[in-house]
């Protein structure tokens, strides 16, 4: 008697208590991108007040990028990338330290259009394209003697 008393009792608080959200549901994310990355590993340029230096362009995204450099960036340096005929203007957040340089995340001052992200990524595969076409070349011109 007394088992089926706290039963309906535990039934009660239950249906007094707020709808929560569907398990599904995802929490907000802070702190992170604020859309998907195109990984890529392409040659480009910082360029900042202070410095211009070449860089590996790591990935891209609507809202950001990460670089990596000789010599990395401190954390609130603004400046831009440059690739081919986009230059993206943004700030460093992120500074991450390796052997021989580091990584800098960095957020645009201005989303990039999706058509322009995509543009980036049919820049990056025509580089590679292009990249492999000039090391095959300098391989035939060595066989053959053509230095």
């Amino acid at each position: 008697m007394r088992c089926s008393r706290k039963i309906a009792d535990v039934g009660r608080v239950m249906a007094a208590l707020p709808d929560l959200p569907p398990s599904d549901a995802q929490p907000p994310v802070t702190g992170r991108r604020g859309s998907a990355r195109l990984r890529l590993a392409v040659p480009a340029r910082f360029v900042s007040v202070y410095s211009t230096q070449d860089c590996l362009l790591l990935d891209v995204s609507r809202t950001g990028a990460r670089l990596a450099l000789g010599v990395p960036l401190a954390v609130g340096q603004s400046g831009f990338i440059a690739l081919g005929r986009f230059e993206v203007f943004g700030t460093i957040i992120r500074l991450e330290r390796e052997s021989g340089g580091g990584v800098n995340a960095m957020v645009f001052d201005d989303p990039l259009p999706k058509a322009d992200v995509l543009e980036i990524r049919r820049f990056a595969e025509q580089f590679e394209t292009r990249e492999q076409a000039s090391v095959i070349e300098a391989a035939r011109r060595w066989v053959t003697g053509r230095l």
